[in-house]
């Protein structure tokens, strides 16, 4: 089992992968490989496949976390090299999404229509868990949110004529069985880690053994880190790869409790470890 940021607003160091505020993983299996999410842009994604030496043809299973561009971006691009792909999501994934700057409303939501989605992927729409490949899940819809979310006040939906907080229901996340115990891989954790992680203990009836992506704690308050951190000493605590919407303040935050088991995981990380 290897898994492997290709997009990621940070860079590995000494490396050709490019950075962008987006998020993107491959995660290789002996069952296949499948890409969680697409970075922002066609343009960086497909360079830094090419760097970590793996094609669009190569690739057997698409799932994406929720349906903001900077994880959808690169989707067009991608598509064109790779159709009619398993795609996994929740059904909101084609809602549209705003983002609120300097007074105006901006789209930025999944940049292909339902119809063009549908005709360029083989599409798998589900609010439950769905099995992409042997090992391989995603976590359905997080429903159960009493823990912080990991919200922006920027971030809206249009419901008739009326503009709504984003309700991110289409937030999800990925659990990868390992030899170790399953991973939980988060695209932004919009739903809030703690009710993610929440979330996979009740379906799983097991804890993590590590987290890795983006967890959007960048606008967290010190009440809610440490609320975060009592909980994931709690657990173990879980090892996390973080990158993406963290914050540089939760990272620090984090290792200062957690220590060495907390790590940055840029474009160019890869983390390898036994199937299960």
């Amino acid at each position: 089992m290897k898994l492997t940021c290709l997009v990621d607003n940070g860079v590995r160091p000494h490396t050709r992968f490019q950075g962008e505020h987006g998020l993107a993983f491959l995660i290789e299996s002996e069952a296949g490989k499948i890409l969680f999410d697409t970075g922002a842009s066609g343009t960086v994604l497909l360079h830094n496949m090419d760097v970590a030496r793996v094609t669009p043809s190569e690739i057997d299973g698409l799932a994406l976390s929720h349906g903001h561009r900077d994880h959808t971006g690169g989707l067009p691009a991608f598509l064109e090299r790779r159709p009619g792909l398993p795609l996994y999501a929740h059904p909101d994934i084609t809602r549209e999404r705003f983002s609120e700057r300097k007074g105006e409303r901006q789209a930025v939501g999944i940049p292909l229509s339902p119809q063009e989605l549908g005709r360029l992927t083989d599409l798998h729409l589900s609010a439950e868990p769905q099995e992409i490949m042997p090992g391989v899940w995603t976590t359905g819809e997080i429903r159960e949110r009493p823990e912080p979310e990991g919200r922006s006040s920027r971030h809206f939906v249009r419901e008739g004529e009326d503009w709504l907080p984003d309700p991110y229901r289409d937030d999800m996340a990925l659990v990868v069985e390992t030899a170790r115990g399953p991973l939980l891989v988060c695209g932004c954790c919009h739903a809030g880690l703690l009710n993610t992680l929440a979330h996979v203990q009740k379906v799983l009836k097991r804890e993590p053994v590590a987290v890795i992506g983006g967890t959007h704690l960048i606008a967290a308050d010190q009440a809610h880190l440490q609320r975060l951190t009592e909980v994931l000493q709690r657990l173990g605590p879980p090892w996390l790869y973080l990158n993406h919407c963290t914050g540089e303040a939760a990272y620090v935050s984090l290792a200062l409790v957690l220590g060495e088991r907390v790590a940055p995981f840029p474009a160019g990380a890869v983390l390898e470890l036994e199937s299960a």
